[in-house]
C-alpha cells in the first residue's frame, strides 16, 4: 500500500485585530521562505495535533500572538493552491489583542484594512480573503 499519496493538512488561520486608528484589520505576513509574498498566516498541521490546536500553534509561532479561534471559515483543497505540493487549508478566523511580531517564517508582519491589501499574496489567499470579506460584508 506504499503508492497511495495524499494531500497535506494545513491551516490559516485570518487574525482580526484593531490598527492603531481603531480601524477593523487583519494581520499578514510577508514570508521568508518560498513561496515568497505576503499571507495569511499559517502552516502545516503536526501528526496528532487537532486542526484548532495547529491554528493556535502556528498563529502563536508567525506572530507571537495567543489568538482566540472564534469559527472555522472553510476548506480550501484544489490542488494547484501550494505550488510546493498538494495541500488542503482549513481556514480559521481568530481575534487577538496585542503587538504582533514576524516570528519564525515571517519576515515581516502588517495589520491591514481590506482596502490596503492591493499587492499580491501568495498560494490562494487572495481568494480566501475576497470570501472572508464578502461573508462579514453580509452579516454586517
Amino acid at each position: 500500500m506504499s503508492g497511495y499519496r495524499n494531500p497535506i493538512p494545513t491551516v490559516d488561520i485570518i487574525i482580526e485585530m484593531k490598527q492603531k486608528n481603531n480601524k477593523k484589520a487583519i494581520i499578514l505576513i510577508k514570508r521568508k521562505n518560498p513561496p515568497y509574498g505576503w499571507a495569511i498566516p499559517g502552516g502545516f498541521v503536526d501528526y496528532g495535533e487537532s486542526l484548532e490546536e495547529a491554528a493556535v500553534r502556528e498563529a502563536k509561532e508567525e506572530t507571537s500572538l495567543d489568538v482566540t479561534l472564534k469559527f472555522q471559515m472553510h476548506t480550501y483543497s484544489d490542488p494547484k493552491r501550494d505550488p510546493r505540493k498538494h495541500t488542503v487549508s482549513t481556514v480559521f478566523i481568530a481575534e487577538a489583542q496585542g503587538t504582533p511580531k514576524a516570528r519564525d517564517d515571517a519576515e515581516e508582519i502588517g495589520i491591514f484594512t481590506e482596502e490596503e491589501i492591493d499587492f499580491p499574496l501568495a498560494f490562494d489567499h487572495k481568494q480566501i480573503l475576497s470570501d472572508y470579506f464578502k461573508q462579514k460584508k453580509k452579516f454586517l
